[in-house]
């Protein structure tokens, strides 16, 4: 009872300590998170659970040699590398997936960084093509006024001045440009993986 209250970051520092017990109930907390991840990228419940071993595998080793520093972030962490073991297996199987997304991602945070690693850059160009096709199916006046802003960083009132309408009806079209295109991403069940 007591070990379902503890934190994530006091399991991981108990299990550094030497409690393998501790080990045991962060997989069990998030196993099916994790795995439901997997098996959404790779479509096969065998190289799945192989992939899932294969994380918590370095998860292990990764402890074990004191290099962990994810301070309260052990679940986005364990999905990161799960991630990296996917990319490394469509790699293996020259195949790379059609990426997509997990929670609380905002596309302009990938489409503005400019140190990627060689796994993040597949991601991204997968990400911006997906995203392109998705701006296509918004209606004109929201694409002109989401294309302006994000691909020709235009201010509000260049692109008010570009458009013939108001500052008030560019910033219109713009949070409804978002809102669609969350929408569609919803719709055509991208997961937008960082």
């Amino acid at each position: 009872m007591e070990s379902t209250i503890k934190s994530d970051g006091l399991l991981v520092s108990s299990y550094i300590q030497g409690n393998e017990k501790s080990l045991e109930i962060l997989i069990v907390r998030h196993k099916q998170r994790i795995f439901s991840f997997i098996l959404s990228k790779i479509q096969d419940r065998e190289i799945s659970e192989d992939i899932f071993q294969d994380t918590f595998i370095k998860v292990i080793n990764t402890l074990k040699r004191g290099k962990y520093n994810e301070e309260g972030k052990f679940l986005p962490w364990v999905m990161r590398i799960a991630h990296n073991l996917i990319i490394d297996h469509f790699r293996r199987n020259k195949r790379i997936p059609k990426f997509n997304n997990t929670d609380d991602f905002d596309i302009f945070d990938v489409l503005s960084d400019d140190t990627l690693s060689a796994e993040n850059q597949i991601i991204k160009s997968q990400i911006l093509e997906d995203v392109r096709s998705l701006i296509e199916e918004l209606p004109d006046d929201q694409k002109e006024v989401l294309l302006m802003r994000m691909y020709k960083d235009m201010s509000f009132k260049e692109i008010a001045e570009n458009t013939a309408v108001s500052i008030n009806t560019a910033l219109g079209r713009m949070r409804y440009a978002l809102i669609n295109l969350r929408k569609l991403i919803e719709k055509h069940h991208i997961v937008l993986v960082n």
